[in-house]
């Protein structure tokens, strides 16, 4: 996977250090002269990681963080020629992930971004791992499921059903999908088997048993109805 890069560096050789290193090991480079043109490129491309420098005209660093975190918490390295302590606290307090001052090895900094981008895509792999939807809280690596924070006990089967719907939400599946899903293609069984597990995995979840609807005549659903 190729990540993409945004740096903001009103400086052109000290940009074009960034650019050349990040390019060196296959990233996706986008480059921005200045604050005001940082958050346009910000808002038309697809941005994985941020390098900010502080000091620029038009919109200074400190301004185009904030704006940046009112929509989003991509990952920001922020850098700075000054090396007062408050400037760096003012990074942190700004939400930015780590503050790199100049003059800065290009190696080191491309060392911290990967270290950044490496704990997104951890945080994203939990999420995929772990679903929580309206007090229902389904682990697929522990086989866990948790109601308003209580565990319940589901069987194999019936966790499995759950997860599917749940990871599918609003999507329908007909008996005969769930079959093939959960118990494979090779089952000998009938349709009547996902009823029967619909009907004791519904009677587990109680209150939020109707999360589990029954589209007539087409299957199962997740869904919760405001």
């Amino acid at each position: 996977m190729s990540y993409s890069i945004l740096v903001i560096e009103d400086e052109k050789n000290i940009r074009k250090i960034i650019v050349d290193y990040f390019k060196s090991e296959n990233y996706i480079v986008i480059e921005a002269c200045d604050g005001k043109e940082g958050i346009e490129k910000f808002e038309k491309e697809q941005v994985d990681l941020i390098i900010l420098d502080i000091m620029m005209p038009k919109l200074d660093g400190w301004a185009v963080c904030r704006r940046i975190r009112k929509k989003s918490q991509v990952p920001i390295i922020m850098l700075t020629a000054r090396t007062e302590e408050d400037d760096e606290l003012m990074g942190f307090e700004l939400k930015a992930d780590d503050y790199v001052k100049k003059p800065f090895s290009p190696a080191v900094l491309v060392a911290r971004a990967k270290l950044l981008l490496n704990r997104k895509k951890d945080v994203l792999k939990e999420k995929e791992d772990i679903i929580k939807k309206h007090g229902l809280k389904v682990d697929r690596l522990s086989r866990e499921v948790y109601k308003d924070e209580k565990r319940i006990e589901l069987t194999p089967k019936e966790f499995d059903i759950l997860y599917y719907l749940m990871e599918n939400e609003g999507l329908v599946f007909s008996r005969d999908q769930i079959l093939n899903h959960v118990w494979g293609y090779d089952f000998l069984g009938d349709t009547r088997t996902v009823d029967n597990h619909i009907k004791k995995l519904r009677k587990a979840l109680k209150d939020k048993s109707y999360f589990i609807r029954t589209v007539f005549g087409v299957g199962y659903k997740f869904e919760v109805k405001e």
